[in-house]
């Protein structure tokens, strides 16, 4: 089994023995759509994680922990027949952000697909924030799966090279490829759709954080409510040994009233699936903005490419008619020192002609690159609008059927309650 991370104690954290029926339903949980680009040739699973001590690159002892990359081709298994033993490489975090960061700059007209978070944030006191944390870690390792999923499933993303070998290969080197992109600055005509779908990906950004603060709140609350729904069962338990005929009745409610107070933390634990469903897209949010960005420098680009070739033109014009519009250092040499040559005027000139024909061909190829980078950006966009829209509806209606479900339960636990006080 190929190693990515450095050798040393291993404590495996998720569960090695997943049945079929378990990686369907992981599967049916990304929400992702089979039969789309690579998924078609190839299954991917993240099947599990481990711990780790090493040492890193400054010779210090750190804990840190690595995800199992299963992939197999996807071909129909015969009746009786074994399917093909996987391919397995270990991944780290830390080389999931690498791959990241690559298809964020080798393709920025492109929403990629986010990672989970590094980590816990939106949590109910009773979760731990630990990176470390067994729980937490099963999360992130689902999350991970569905990132690679999501990729996999683009029509274009799943194209790429260094991602099929980030799969398949251990040494993967992305680092040369990796640049970061810091546009400060600010264009002239900035174009609306994008403006707006900065605008956009901000507030959808601070309306999941306010949607997931307030779960988290109401998460703190109903943990407390349900289990002190403990105490009825205790006192109920108390009451019936010193009662003759209402004894089995008591115990038996108090025995509901346990049964209750003990299902929160099954219920809040299937709630933390929807929350990171929402949080895949507070992160989508950053991905968006990527996008701005990107079209953004495009544009400037090609503003500034205007800018210049508008500033050699005018110099042309000066030069042939021998006027000068605006105040310039070349203006005043001239009526200091007197005029150039006509030999030296007309070598200028060449130079200014070749120099505004390079100029038009470099403006023509950035207005191309950037209506290029517009169809191709927009055309992702509203693709990920459909699966953005898709994917939050069921997570809301999920999440409901979730909350109808719990009450439900809670109504036949008083409703037990009661048969068992009428029969006292």
């Amino acid at each position: 089994m190929a190693d990515s991370g450095s050798s040393g104690e291993v404590a495996v954290i998720g569960n090695t023995d997943i049945t079929s029926a378990e990686s369907e339903n992981n599967f049916i949980n990304t929400m992702v759509e089979r039969g789309t680009a690579l998924l078609k040739k190839m299954e991917i699973n993240v099947a599990e994680a481990e711990k780790r001590t090493g040492k890193n690159t400054m010779n210090m002892q750190e804990t840190y922990t690595v995800y199992l990359i299963e992939t197999r081709p996807a071909e129909a298994v015969p009746e009786g027949g074994t399917p093909a033993t996987p391919d397995c490489l270990w991944r780290r975090y830390s080389e999931f952000e690498l791959l990241r960061t690559y298809l964020l700059v080798t393709y920025p007209y492109i929403v990629v697909p986010p990672l989970p978070e590094k980590r816990a944030e939106f949590v109910w006191h009773k979760l731990s924030a630990d990176n470390l944390d067994p729980d937490f870690v099963e999360r992130r390792r689902v999350g991970l799966e569905n990132f690679l999923l999501r990729v996999a499933s683009h029509p274009v993303l799943s194209n790429d090279k260094i991602f099929f070998l980030f799969l398949t290969e251990v040494n993967t080197h992305v680092d040369s490829r990796l640049k970061s992109l810091s546009a400060m600055f600010r264009v002239k005509n900035p174009d609306k759709r994008f403006t707006d779908l900065k605008h956009y990906s901000d507030e959808l950004s601070t309306v999941i954080a306010q949607l997931l603060r307030v779960r988290a709140r109401v998460a703190d609350r109903l943990y407390g409510v349900y289990k002190v729904h403990g105490n009825y069962g205790r006192i109920f338990s108390e009451w019936s040994a010193i009662e003759r005929e209402m004894g089995d009745g008591l115990q038996s409610a108090g025995h509901h009233m346990d049964t209750y107070a003990a299902s929160i933390d099954d219920i809040l634990e299937e709630e933390e699936h929807y929350a990171d469903q929402l949080k895949e897209y507070l992160f989508y949010a950053d991905a968006l903005r990527s996008v701005c960005k990107k079209h953004d420098l495009t544009q400037y680009e090609s503003e500034m490419a205007a800018q210049d070739l508008a500033s050699k033109k005018q110099q042309k014009e000066e030069l042939a008619t021998g006027t000068v519009r605006v105040f310039s250092l070349k203006g005043m040499t001239s009526k200091l020192f007197g005029q150039e040559s006509q030999e030296q005027r007309e070598s200028r000139l060449a130079a200014l002609e070749q120099s505004i024909q390079e100029g038009e061909e470099l403006l023509k190829d950035k207005n191309t690159e950037c209506q290029e980078f517009v169809r191709t950006a927009w055309e992702d966009i509203e693709r990920f609008k459909e699966q953005k829209d898709r994917d939050v509806r069921e997570a809301l209606i999920s999440y409901a059927i979730m909350q109808i479900s719990m009450c439900k339960k809670g109504i036949q636990v008083w409703s037990n309650a009661k048969e068992c006080f009428n029969k006292m």
